[in-house]
């Protein structure tokens, strides 16, 4: 079975919902999104340490607007014993300030850290709208020495996710691969969030796989639970599951260190929840 980190959004009321049905044994991921805000993220992500989870808050190059600001972000970190986050390049259309992409806020935060934060990077097993296949890859070769994981885009075939971890060992990028797999979500919603996010190429596969997935993309809901089990045919290719929760969240049975996929299958995330 594979470890699980479930995302949450920022939203208001979500560390009260969180207290309430997640076990502290459950690691969670903190959004960053371009309407909220890195100070949101990381006043979530703060309170959820401090509720005794362990937290990894996402952090956006195009969002934070000064070395200042992060060092103060890293500070804060430290002071609230997260000793993990997840660095992206971020939506903003525009940079809040000097950092466009990931890798220099990863030397920053390995020089701020002294080496000690983990940091997590985004990975496209189907790529991406703005950036070439070739121009992914080699930002992972060159992110790779300052990270400790990829997590990938949300992904609905199995078969892509280990293409994609094969793809990268094949060419030099050797970090533990997390699959982003999407909870049990509304299926107008889900479409609509593939074609946002550059996925409607395994969605449409998905859509081919004969009656089995037609039930699964016919109904009110998506389920993950045959995703998981393709992912499980390949032990050794894939790190964990990185759940997209969208905030609906079910009550976890507790782990020993984080939740499983066997909680996954029957009590992890329904619904999605509206942004604040």
């Amino acid at each position: 079975m594979f470890p699980v980190r479930i995302e949450v959004i920022p939203s208001q009321g979500i560390v009260e919902q969180v207290q309430a049905l997640v076990p502290t044994t459950t690691t969670l991921s903190v959004t960053c999104l371009p309407h909220h805000g890195i100070e949101r993220t990381m006043r979530t992500a703060v309170e959820l340490s401090d509720a005794g989870y362990k937290v990894i808050p996402h952090l956006a190059a195009r969002s934070i607007r000064s070395r200042a600001e992060l060092t103060e972000i890293v500070r804060g970190c430290d002071a609230a014993g997260i000793r993990e986050v997840f660095v992206i390049g971020g939506d903003r259309k525009q940079p809040a300030g000097m950092y466009d992409s990931a890798l220099p806020v990863l030397e920053d935060i390995a020089q701020y850290s002294s080496g000690i934060m983990r940091a997590g990077v985004a990975g496209y097993p189907e790529g991406h709208p703005l950036v070439s296949p070739l121009e992914l890859l080699d930002g992972l070769l060159a992110k790779q020495h300052l990270a400790s994981h990829v997590v990938t885009q949300m992904c609905f075939s199995a078969g892509k996710i280990h293409d994609y971890a094969a793809l990268l060992r094949r060419e030099g990028v050797h970090l533990p691969v997390w699959a982003g797999v999407a909870g049990s979500v509304p299926r107008t919603r889900l479409v609509a969030l593939s074609t946002q996010i550059g996925v409607g190429s395994s969605l449409r596969f998905l859509s081919r796989k004969g009656p089995l997935a037609r039930k699964l993309l016919s109904g009110d809901r998506y389920s993950p639970d045959s995703l998981i089990t393709g992912l499980e045919s390949q032990p050794g290719s894939i790190a964990g599951i990185h759940l997209y929760s969208f905030n609906s969240l079910d009550p976890l049975p507790a782990g020993p260190e984080q939740a499983t996929t066997s909680a996954l299958q029957t009590a992890l995330i329904r619904g999605a929840a509206r942004d604040n």
